[in-house]
């Protein structure tokens, strides 16, 4: 049924009666969905009982395009609501009070008819959700009642037991797609129940055990409550909060608590059913009846909202059931029931939610999103954050800053969950570099400077820039997180490759005593040797040094006494020198037909440590060698003796086609669970196990009742070379793919230890712009080349096309 054949006539009118007025600056038409008027025009077509959100531009003004786009998509959602839109042009012939001054285009206004309603900042405005979100609210203001305290929520309870249910609702924030989800569903059903909406996580916590991280929405069952001193019975939604899963939740709760039926199962068909949820029946014959249905309504309260429950009466039915079932369970349409005995409701709650869990598996995924990011910001928002320890930048203040001193730019966006939870990493490294570095730590909000970032080719958020020198920005691409960021900070103050002059000082560079307060932040410094004439072989080491700058130190030595170095360190010119300084030892690499990205690898390998600890941050970088895994699984640090046993195998070459790796369960607790997925139940630690994940998916563990030492280790590797151990189990082969490209986070973290790709020659000149920046080590070519605003709205802000899958998905629903 459509949305609007479910609104009461009167109701309709009083919504429709909404004018919205947002003050704004010059922007190109986006396209035709918007009417352009002038501002006589305009207000000559206003008439009372219509709606209409009007978007007023200076044509003297900057672009605001990131807003224009946002209001642009809630064409449509809006016009389903009555609300028209339309854009006003002003122009020096008409003056209006709402084209305004430069200072006064940061708000926006809501109008019934000629009447103001609501002032709104327009960063509140950021996305179609807000705009929608935040004119339902304003105009549901009667029907939807916010609440800060627990004693609010009481006091709506009590005045309505025995008159009306409540809907209440915890969002993160207001202008939420969450917030929207329960506007519009308050929209469609607010004259029916009381609708309560609150974002205090405080209040959440009085009400149930839940988890308190998530959006949340409860019914309360108010009005068949007749003694009015108890509790209204409350049933959490399961399932996230989406307009969708709101209309289904309350069109369940409108539903019989329990149903008497006396026909076959398999033809019996309820609301529940066809809202996806599975029929529950309770067999009952005459002599057990009573009991029989008390138990059924305490299994219909235990899954209401899970599933339907009907007593099934035996004694009138036309068809057998076997005499030994108690319990009959009907998943979906179409598909044979089963009969089942259980004798526990526990038991019955728990058939149930295992066969919710399995749908929940195969749902869309494009309705994922990535909600602990935002949690975790929206629960960590009252934290006062040292925003002082960093400068902040704006459109006028960006070029004198970054010119005038060495800078490290943090460009982010106030809306976004990602910007403003790397923004606590971004104030802890300046406040951890404060006093011992000369960078100076600054950020710009490219919510409000959206221009600015536009022309420092910024298409996604949050990025970190380094402009050092007056020379091209230096982009990082490391993991978002303190360490990381210190240490290309850190790095990046030497300019690498470091020019030696002689072989003392080369001496010295390798031993760690060059630049040892750097020592920490990269375990292995690269010395290039080469003769005076290998000049080729130099260009090609130099930009290898200059893509790896943040990562390593590296260093290049061209003198005529080169030889000294060679003979001592047996290196054959050209070659690489790794100086491994928690080992002690110095390697040599032969660079002899080497080109710059085979450089890349040379020293991007060498940095890989020979039995590491596996995390989730290193994890991609050993994946990407596809080799199998030997991970010894332990509850804290490895026993010494194991550790031993495994180098010696790597020594004597026997571990040349692994990757020999231990896993700390204390330091990376996702260990537990994939051993379960290998053994089902957590094996006794440690325990040693071989996955191959890049061919068959085979994992093999290494027999319990052995010792871990070398040369049982040695034998048990033979055995399985020769096909004599049997596997424990196989892998899936699916693969698991992110649910959204902006959320390939694998991808990300491949990006930033693997920038330089092996398929790309970077003789190349002619490559895209991606492929360029990767080339040089990501530097920014905005001294020639600009990106449009449409590429800046299109890669990040532009996330409309997130939304319209569903929304057709969900009016197909409506329609049906």
């Amino acid at each position: 049924m459509h949305l609007e054949l479910m609104m009461s006539s009167s109701f309709s009118i009083f919504r429709v009666g909404i004018s919205l007025v947002m003050l704004c600056i010059f922007y190109k038409s986006a396209g035709d969905v918007l009417p352009e008027l002038s501002p006589h025009k305009y207000f000559s077509t206003l008439q009372p009982g219509k709606a209409s959100l009007a978007y007023f531009c200076q044509a003297d003004s900057p672009s605001t395009s990131v807003l224009l786009e946002e209001l642009n998509e809630a064409v449509k959602p809006l016009l389903d609501y009555g609300i028209s839109v339309a854009k006003v042009n002003c122009v020096k012939e008409e003056t209006s009070k709402y084209c305004g001054k430069e200072k006064d285009v940061m708000k926006a206004y809501l109008f019934r008819g000629h009447i103001l309603l609501r002032e709104f900042p327009t960063d509140a405005l950021f996305d179609v959700n807000a705009v929608v979100a935040h004119v339902l609210f304003a105009l549901l203001f009667n029907e939807v009642k916010y609440i800060s305290t627990w004693e609010d929520v009481q006091n709506v309870e009590n005045a309505l037991k025995g008159k009306a249910n409540i809907v209440f609702s915890y969002v993160r924030a207001i202008g939420t797609s969450e917030h929207r989800a329960v506007m519009e569903a308050a929209f469609v059903y607010g004259t029916t129940y009381q609708f309560v909406l609150t974002t205090e996580i405080a209040v959440l916590e009085r009400i149930g055990p839940e988890d308190i991280e998530y959006a949340h929405l409860y019914f309360f069952h108010c009005k068949p409550l007749l003694d009015l001193t108890q509790q209204c019975q409350r049933t959490l939604m399961q399932q996230p909060l989406t307009t969708l899963n709101i209309h289904r939740f309350i069109k369940i709760m409108e539903a019989p608590l329990l149903t008497e039926v006396a026909e076959d199962p398999q033809q019996v068909s309820t609301v529940h059913l066809q809202l996806g949820l599975p029929l529950v029946f309770i067999v009952s014959q005459r002599a057990t009846y009573e009991a029989d249905r008390r138990t059924a309504e305490w299994a219909a309260w235990r899954l209401l909202g899970k599933a339907g429950v009907l007593l099934l009466l035996r004694d009138l039915l036309e068809v057998n059931i076997p005499q030994h079932a108690n319990v009959v369970f009907k998943g979906e349409e179409g598909v044979p029931v089963e009969f089942l005995v259980l004798h526990d409701i526990d038991l019955l709650i728990a058939r149930v939610e295992s066969n919710a869990h399995i749908e929940e598996t195969g749902e869309d995924e494009g309705d994922i999103q990535d909600d602990e990011v935002a949690e975790t910001v929206y629960r960590d928002r009252k934290r006062q954050l040292p925003l002082e320890v960093t400068v902040e930048l704006t459109e006028e203040t960006f070029n004198m800053t970054v010119m005038a001193s060495d800078s490290v730019v943090l460009f982010y966006a106030g809306w976004e969950a990602v910007s403003m939870a790397f923004l606590q990493s971004f104030i802890d490294v300046a406040i951890k570099l404060k006093g011992t570095s000369s960078m100076l730590l600054s950020r710009i909000n490219c919510g409000d400077w959206s221009d600015t970032c536009t022309k420092q080719n910024v298409t996604e958020f949050p990025v970190v820039k380094m402009y050092k020198g007056g020379k091209n920005p230096v982009s990082y691409t490391g993991m978002l997180g303190t360490e990381d960021l210190i240490k290309f900070i850190q790095l990046n103050r030497i300019s690498c490759p470091v020019n030696i002059t002689s072989v003392q000082e080369a001496e010295e560079y390798l031993l760690g005593v060059l630049h040892e307060d750097l020592i920490s932040y990269s375990s292995v410094s690269v010395l290039g040797i080469f003769s005076p004439t290998m000049k080729t072989a130099k260009e090609d080491f130099i930009e290898a040094g200059n893509y790896l700058k943040g990562w390593v130190i590296t260093g290049i030595y061209s003198e005529d006494d080169v030889l000294i170095l060679s003979k001592k360190y047996a290196a054959t010119l050209p070659a690489l020198l790794l100086a491994r300084h928690k080992e002690g030892k110095i390697d040599s690499i032969p660079l002899a037909n080497t080109h710059t990205q085979d450089i890349v690898q040379i020293i991007r390998s060498a940095l890989l440590e020979t039995f590491p600890e596996i995390t989730v941050e290193n994890l991609p970088a050993y994946l990407r060698l596809q080799k199998p895994l030997l991970i010894l699984f332990s509850d804290g640090n490895i026993n010494h003796n194991y550790k031993k046993a495994i180098l010696d195998l790597v020594k004597q070459k026997h571990l040349d086609s692994l990757i020999p790796c231990w896993l700390n369960l204390k330091n990376t607790p996702a260990g537990r669970g994939i051993l379960q997925v290998y053994f089902d139940t957590l094996p006794p630690l440690p325990c040693l196990v071989l996955v191959n994940l890049h061919s068959d998916g085979q994992v093999f563990a290494f027999p319990s009742d052995q010792s871990i030492t070398e040369q049982n280790l040695f034998l048990w590797l033979k055995k399985l070379k020769a096909g004599l151990q049997s596997h424990i189990t196989i892998l899936s082969a699916q693969e698991w793919k992110p649910p959204l490209p902006a959320y390939d986070f694998l991808s990300m973290m491949d990006a930033s230890a693997s920038q330089y790709s092996t398929s790309e020659a970077p003789e190349n000149s002619k490559e895209t712009d991606v492929q360029e920046n990767d080339k040089k080590q990501h530097e920014d070519k905005s001294a020639v080349r600009k990106e449009p605003t449409e590429t800046l709205r299109i890669k990040r802000w532009n996330r409309s096309n997130w939304f319209k899958e569903a929304e057709i998905s969900f009016k197909h629903d409506k329609e049906l």
